[in-house]
């Protein structure tokens, strides 16, 4: 099956005026937010040439070493490549690079815009890279009215407005596509009206508050929302758009990646919601509405002071030195207090409890 390289390989040639601009472009896009620009893309100033981008980066860094690793976010420099020698993002400009980690605000934010030949922008923000900070912020979604990350990503979105006058798109992988569509809705009003497209992929929702808002309602019409058919991050918490289901390579949670999207000509080949996927968000949707928000505070709060405990900024610190990480967050599950340790069960407890539901209610309605 094709994907986002072989539909650069394929396409790269057609321009955006002969083919405008689609689904499979703004994932190719929101993948390259992912690429560390630090010393290269400005925060405001004079936009920098994809060109330039591409040869400035890869002085530092070996493609090599890129095409070995498996994950797609170490792997994303490399579709600077596929697009920097082609018409459809040749001409391509980037600027207004942003890159926010903050432990003790529990933000991660960051977020790079490409100035296209069809004379339009695209904000594109990254989504949860491998720090610990980072998916803290995502579980702190389930609670928190906004996320400081959120916020950010507004103030983002405004700036960009304000240095240029082009219109815009908004886009992002995982959290990112979360903090595209809050920034779209958020945004200052004469930002917003020039906002044509908004997308996330494979993003979660939001909290029944935001989507209650008139600044939310404002833009429903213009987001798009693709998910894998086994689609975790996508389906956590709600929505009122209803997403396109697309086919990937992979099995699970592995569907998260994007360069495991099937793609056919310039859209992602679409598929249905599996029975993995149905089992995953009905449990998940079942074990939320049994928590209220200090039960889901309390259980964030305990479950990254656990792995915080093991002095692990990024997950892949954590995976290497795992034998020494599970000794030091033993030990710190047994240095809680009781009263603790009892409310941390009962939490998981919930979850496999909506689990084992939700799997008993699958097969009798398989029976019948």
């Amino acid at each position: 099956m094709n994907n986002l390289f072989d539909y650069l390989e394929c396409r790269g040639d057609i321009s955006l005026d002969e083919d405008p601009f689609n689904e499979v472009d703004n994932v190719v896009l929101s993948e390259l937010a992912y690429v560390s620009y630090g010393g290269i893309v400005p925060r405001d100033g004079k936009p920098v040439p994809v060109s330039e981008v591409r040869e400035a980066f890869f002085a530092a860094v070996q493609r090599e070493a890129l095409r070995e690793e498996s994950n797609h976010i170490a792997r994303a420099p490399l579709l600077l490549d596929s697009i920097a020698g082609g018409k459809r993002f040749g001409a391509a400009e980037l600027t207004g690079y942003v890159d926010i980690v903050d432990t003790d605000e529990t933000v991660q934010m960051s977020a790079v815009t490409f100035l296209l030949g069809d004379g339009t922008a695209f904000a594109a923000f990254r989504g949860t890279d491998g720090t610990v900070v980072g998916w803290k912020e995502n579980f702190s979604m389930s609670f928190l009215p906004a996320t400081e990350g959120q916020r950010r990503a507004v103030e983002y979105m405004n700036m960009i407005g304000g240095m240029t006058e082009r219109p815009l798109r908004a886009g992002g992988h995982s959290k990112g596509g979360n903090f595209a569509v809050y920034a779209s809705a958020f945004c200052d009003r004469e930002v917003r009206d020039r906002i044509t497209d908004i997308y996330s992929n494979d993003g979660p929702g939001f909290r029944a508050e935001v989507i209650r808002s008139e600044e939310y309602k404002s833009i429903t019409g213009r987001v798009t929302s693709i998910v894998p058919d086994t689609s975790v991050t996508g389906m956590l918490l709600g929505s009122s758009v209803r997403p396109k289901y697309i086919k990937s390579s992979a099995y699970g949670i592995a569907q998260h990646d994007p360069t495991t999207w099937n793609v056919g000509k310039n859209r992602f080949m679409r598929s249905t919601p599996s029975e993995l996927g149905l089992f995953i968000m009905k449990s998940q949707k079942d074990w939320l509405s049994k928590l209220d928000d200090e039960d889901r505070a309390h259980f964030v709060d305990t479950l990254f002071t656990i792995i915080e405990s093991t002095g692990a900024g990024t997950l892949d610190e954590l995976s290497i030195n795992r034998i020494r990480s599970s000794s030091e967050m033993w030990s710190s599950i047994r240095g809680m207090t009781k009263e603790r340790q009892k409310e941390m069960n009962r939490i998981i407890g919930e979850l496999l409890h909506s689990g084992t539901q939700t799997a008993r209610k699958a097969i009798a309605g398989k029976r019948k």
